[in-house]
């Protein structure tokens, strides 16, 4: 495999890795392409932009067969746009768990994506706002307080009444628990009954874990940074 470097854009800027043919990985970070570029120095190596191009639309494979572009993923109903780095996350999931059918539960940014995967392809997926909006409401991190979420989950109509009770209350458990109620009540039909993978960093990927392990869905956690190396690898076999 020759030296290779999957580059594109992040919440914060771009992001680059470097892939020699040794098998070392190289990370660099900047505010354009050029940037990273610049700092990872290798002038001669094959640049594979992620999330770049026309976006494919789903259902497709978690990986496109050839090219030098792995682009977004994109639904008409409901409308939805999901980052390249995500393919290459749950590329990476795939990698570590081959023929494996399922839910992920991806959180990218302040984005919470729910993508079926079926025989190596993104079935469909559904996205939502529920850390933007948390955020919005500016309360300290929280565990999601477990009757909050049974609540939400039973009676989501209320959600708005239910933060700002919550948010005079300066209640960020409660705030946190109806609103990822609110989103397990919209996307049941992604985790009921189903095996799901939450991938992420951080509290937030853990409150996401323990409220769907509170409703007795089989979960595993993964961290962001380790499946997208093994993403990474599996794109190399791609590209190179």
């Amino acid at each position: 495999m020759s030296d290779w470097i999957a580059l594109g854009r992040w919440p914060s800027g771009y992001v680059g890795y470097a892939l020699s043919e040794g098998g070392g990985l190289t990370q660099a970070s900047g505010a354009d392409a050029q940037e990273v570029l610049t700092a990872l120095n290798l002038p001669d190596a094959l640049i594979m932009r992620i999330g770049e191009g026309d976006a494919s639309s789903v259902p497709c494979a978690v990986l496109p067969g050839a090219g030098q572009v792995l682009p977004a993923l994109s639904q008409v109903q409901p409308a939805d746009i999901i980052s390249g780095w995500v393919r290459l996350w749950i590329a990476g999931y795939l990698e570590q768990h081959p023929d494996w059918d399922g839910i992920v539960c991806a959180l990218h940014g302040d984005v919470t994506h729910w993508l079926h995967i079926s025989a190596g392809e993104v079935v469909s997926c559904q996205s939502s706002l529920t850390q933007r909006l948390f955020a919005a409401l500016n309360m300290a991190d929280a565990t999601p307080d477990e009757h909050a979420i049974a609540d939400s989950l039973s009676r989501p109509e209320r959600l708005a009444t239910q933060l700002r009770a919550a948010e005079v209350g300066g209640d960020g458990a409660c705030a946190l628990g109806h609103l990822i109620g609110a989103e397990l009540a919209a996307t049941r039909a992604y985790w009921l009954g189903q095996q799901v993978v939450v991938i992420g960093e951080g509290p937030m990927a853990a409150a996401y874990g323990a409220a769907l392990q509170g409703q007795g869905v089989p979960i595993e956690l993964a961290a962001a940074n380790d499946v997208l190396a093994d993403g990474l690898a599996a794109l190399g076999k791609v590209v190179c």
